[in-house]
């Protein structure tokens, strides 16, 4: 009689599973359990694979973190960068692309979680915090500066200092991860994160208004 492929253990079927379900699994898992509190024979088991599969891809719980950062945070950030520079709309409008469009890959999805989770942890794994500086946050501010600089030129923004008010722009958008990963869980209070990136975009538009 034939077995049944139902009575199987799961990873003796999705034995082959491929790299990016493996990540899929160990987000879900990093943003559950924390980095520290995660490990792989969890993250197999998340993916159907057995961890024996899971080394064929990835040799240890830092470098399954990094690839799971880098198809995450950092393609969509390239992504934003690339369309800096092709884009000819206004700047407003592009910046209101970004941050619509940074909601919805990253914000409403569970990598969302993952800024909070570095934040939390990077004192116990500073070379995480390293990495995440030069791979996610170093480029998130160059694309954010080319973009005030563009509104800059173009006459669409007043003179002001692209650093700093690149870190101002995304300010907010750290805070709304962190209210909706860490508080709002518990809260009373739902925030809108359309409305709250509309009133952002409304601010940045009279603050950086030319007089």
């Amino acid at each position: 009689m034939a077995a049944n492929p139902k009575n199987e253990p799961r990873w003796t079927r999705r034995k082959h599973a491929r790299p990016e379900e493996i990540t899929a699994a160990a987000l879900q898992v990093f943003v559950e359990r924390g980095y520290a509190g995660s490990r792989l024979e969890d993250v197999a088991a998340r993916a159907g694979v057995s961890k024996g599969t899971l080394y064929l891809y990835f040799a240890n719980k830092e470098e399954l973190f990094k690839a799971v950062v880098r198809e995450g945070l950092v393609s969509p950030i390239a992504e934003m960068r690339g369309l800096v520079d092709q884009y000819e709309g206004s700047t407003l409008d592009l910046v209101r692309m970004m941050l619509v469009g940074w909601w919805d890959r990253i914000g409403a999805s569970p990598i969302g979680g993952i800024p909070k989770l570095v934040i939390a942890e990077s004192g116990n794994f500073p070379e995480l915090a390293r990495f995440y500086l030069a791979e996610v946050v170093e480029p998130a501010q160059a694309a954010t500066v080319a973009i005030v600089k563009r509104g800059m030129a173009r006459g669409e923004f007043r003179e002001v200092n692209a650093e700093m008010v690149a870190r101002l722009m995304a300010a907010p958008m750290l805070g709304l991860l962190m209210w909706r990963n860490a508080l709002e869980p518990f809260s009373k209070t739902k925030v809108d994160p359309l409305a709250y990136l509309e009133a952002h975009l409304d601010m940045l538009r009279h603050a950086l208004a030319r007089t």
